[in-house]
């Protein structure tokens, strides 16, 4: 936006002060090293041009002040030195004064070349070009402290984007491992079922056999549906599904349902029960398994809990940080031989909605 701006005033100046065609080309000379600094001080690197930007500056306003007589030839010089000082390290003060006192010296020795008027060569020479680039250094350091805001603002914007990813990830990570651990399990279950029956029943292992082609072919949809964001749990379906392995496997299932379950809640729910069918099939050694539905939670008990420490189950860990997330809690305790997982949303209208 500045750039034109800065152009066309350099031009401007090159066109007015200028009296023949070498005086066009040093002034010029310090337009354009200003402009490569401002290009390179927008683009945030200005410290690659710097230097030579600022000797080239220095040399024009010099030249003008000696040899041409051009008053504004100061222009270059006191668009990049207010531009630099700011990028220095350490030092800013320092570095704005030695400017500031090189444009009003180079300009004083005016005297020495000339017999113009002194209140006018001190106007000319040293008062407007020093002041100039004094309150120009000074507009800089509020405005540079204003972009290394707008800087950090842009840095934590993109945290923000890299954490959501990573978040999404997780989440993918963790359906992923939902459908496919669970249907694996599954499938695990009733090829070894129907090993047992081979030879004994051959229709119940033909049944068996297309279960576990219609659950692959599930699990193939459910994670078509997961890549590309469409999948969605019905706690209704897993808990029928929960009741039939729980069967399948020998145990005893009782459902409670206190209450129709919020369907704010119902998927969350039904990733829990997911997650505790699966658990209570590989490491628990139940005979009984109560399922309680109420409005807004859930709790799965077995009493096949063993007297050892529970094991470290890493699904319900992720899925404890998804309900809280959701405002909701996720209960594990093992007692008197019984496990128990329990998810509640106090406020699973509001909460989970968001």
């Amino acid at each position: 936006m500045f750039l034109p701006l800065l152009a066309t005033v350099g031009a401007l100046l090159v066109a007015t002060d200028a009296r023949t065609w070498w005086q066009a080309v040093v002034l010029a000379l310090g337009v354009v090293a200003a402009l490569v600094a401002f290009v390179w001080w927008a683009a945030r690197d200005i410290s690659r041009v710097a230097l030579p930007c600022l000797i080239v500056t220095a040399a024009v306003w010099a030249l003008g002040v000696l040899v041409t007589g051009n008053d504004t030839a100061f222009y270059g010089i006191s668009i990049v030195g207010p531009l630099t000082i700011p990028q220095l390290p350490r030092h800013r003060g320092w570095a704005a004064l030695g400017v500031t006192a090189y444009v009003a010296a180079t300009g004083a020795a005016r005297l020495l070349v000339t017999q113009e008027h002194l209140s006018g060569v001190l106007i000319a020479y040293v008062i407007v070009p020093a002041g100039v680039t004094a309150v120009l250094t000074g507009l800089m350091f509020p405005n540079q402290r204003f972009y290394g805001l707008v800087t950090e603002l842009e840095e934590a914007r993109e945290r923000e984007a890299e954490l959501a990813v990573i978040r999404e990830r997780m989440r993918f990570a963790s359906d992923l491992h939902d459908i496919q651990g669970h249907t694996l399990h599954v499938v695990k279950l009733k090829i070894t079922l129907a090993q047992r029956l081979l030879h004994s029943d051959a229709e119940r292992v033909e049944q068996e056999l297309r279960e576990v082609h219609t659950l692959v072919s599930d699990t193939i949809n459910q994670t078509k549906e997961l890549a590309y964001a469409q999948r969605r749990l019905n706690l209704s379906a897993e808990l029928e599904n929960a009741k039939n392995l729980f069967e399948a496997a020998g145990i005893r299932v009782r459902v409670d349902r206190e209450a129709e379950v919020d369907a704010h809640v119902g998927e969350l729910l039904g990733q829990v029960l997911r997650e505790t069918t699966t658990n209570i099939l590989r490491h628990a050694q139940a005979g009984q398994v109560r399922i309680t539905l109420s409005e807004s939670g859930i709790a799965i008990v077995n009493d096949g809990a063993r007297e050892a420490p529970p094991p470290e189950l890493r699904g319900l860990a992720t899925l404890r940080e998804r309900v809280a997330g959701n405002g909701g809690e996720l209960t594990v305790e093992q007692k008197d031989g019984r496990f128990l997982t329990a998810a509640a949303f106090p406020h699973g209208r509001s909460d989970a909605a968001r």
